[in-house]
């Protein structure tokens, strides 16, 4: 197996999930990363090791053997920087959540790496969760019998100073409200289980923080196989995070999912599952991370690696990625309309990757 060489494009945040991750990884390695803010970049690189540090992803890009970039820039960045850096220096690809803000966006992005023969991965790390896996295995396997109902829960605290941070924070053309940054993992995961939604309601508000998005938002999702889903999301939680959970509930059994980062495996409860086997399940199929992160970045960049290594279908790739975007511009323009938006549709009044004026 080769050595896999990362690069960053973006310094922020999330960086230090993946530079840990990527350092827990066999056979591969961050060789350089890059940030506008120049100073974000030493600080990054320093962190890391011996690694140079750049201002530009094309000074990098032209400096560095690398195999993979990886995109941790603000949410309204990642289809432009994606777009460019495939056609330039044709590399495969992993992008933070959400792949876009645009679903225009997210087409191109999907199309130019077919077209340049690169590989384009989506990071959806909370699929990799040990109660999640479990909680898919149940879903594949057939054990709900009829689906009823799926929830998810978001309910943690963003205070102001998290969207003073940095000037893209809270904005509708860079980053969206709490369902495209906080709540998009959970919506993903209520797909993954459901299957494909048909319609959406949605209302969304602003409750506690001076930015131009949401900060709370609810929906109500009609699915192809008859059941229901609804998201609960708002990061207007005080004072401190409270629950990321999903649930999902059928004719034979059901399944909870808790913690701050969907985590924790609350309820196994199944017809043909007795109550011991049940307990036991909810004991092994449970972790406690750090923050609302989680343990899963590791687990999806192996995935990436064995992808590209071995040829095998990703997991999350673009068009996967893709689906839960346009379920957030369907609950983006039902909250604007005030109406049930049908899937598949083109967003009109949605202010998702768009500059608003204040």
């Amino acid at each position: 197996m080769k050595n896999y060489k990362f690069a960053l494009v973006g310094c922020g945040r999330i960086s230090g999930k993946h530079i840990d991750a990527i350092n827990e990884i066999e056979n591969t390695s961050i060789v350089a990363v890059c940030d506008i803010n120049i100073d974000k970049a030493k600080a990054t690189a320093d962190k890391i090791g011996d690694i140079n540090f750049y201002s530009t992803y094309d000074e990098m890009l032209q400096n560095e053997d690398i195999d993979i970039v990886s995109i941790l820039t603000p949410s309204g960045l990642h289809a432009e920087q994606t777009i460019d850096i495939v056609k330039k220096y044709k590399k495969h690809m992993v992008v933070e959540k959400p792949m876009a803000l645009k679903l225009e966006d997210a087409d191109e992005m999907i199309k130019v790496c077919d077209a340049n023969s690169v590989r384009l991965f989506v990071v959806k790390q909370n699929r990799y969760n040990l109660p999640v896996q479990k909680l898919r295995q149940a879903v594949e396997n057939g054990s709900f019998g009829k689906m009823v109902m799926g929830t998810v829960r978001v309910r943690w605290c963003r205070p102001q100073e998290y969207y003073d941070m940095d000037a893209w924070r809270g904005t509708w053309e860079l980053d969206g409200g709490v369902i495209t940054n906080q709540a998009s993992h959970h919506i993903d995961l209520l797909e993954w289980m459901l299957g494909e939604p048909i319609s959406v309601m949605a209302k969304t508000k602003t409750y506690l923080s001076d930015i131009e998005v949401d900060d709370t938002a609810a929906a109500i999702i009609s699915f192809e196989n008859g059941s229901m889903g609804i998201v609960e999301a708002t990061t207007a939680v005080r004072p401190k995070d409270l629950e990321g959970s999903l649930s999902i509930l059928g004719e034979n059994g059901s399944v909870v999912i808790g913690g701050f980062a969907v985590n924790k495996m609350e309820t196994w409860n199944f017809k043909d599952t007795s109550e011991e086997e049940s307990k036991k399940i909810v004991k092994k199929y449970s972790e406690l991370p750090p923050n609302v992160y989680g343990f899963g970045h590791q687990r999806y960049l192996e995935h990436v690696i064995d992808c590209i290594e071995n040829n095998k279908q990703a997991l999350v790739d673009g068009f996967e990625g893709r689906k839960s975007l346009e379920l957030i511009n369907a609950m983006y323009e039902s909250a604007e309309t005030g109406k049930e938006v049908f899937l598949r549709f083109h967003p009109n009044k949605s202010r998702l990757g768009k500059k608003v004026e204040r």
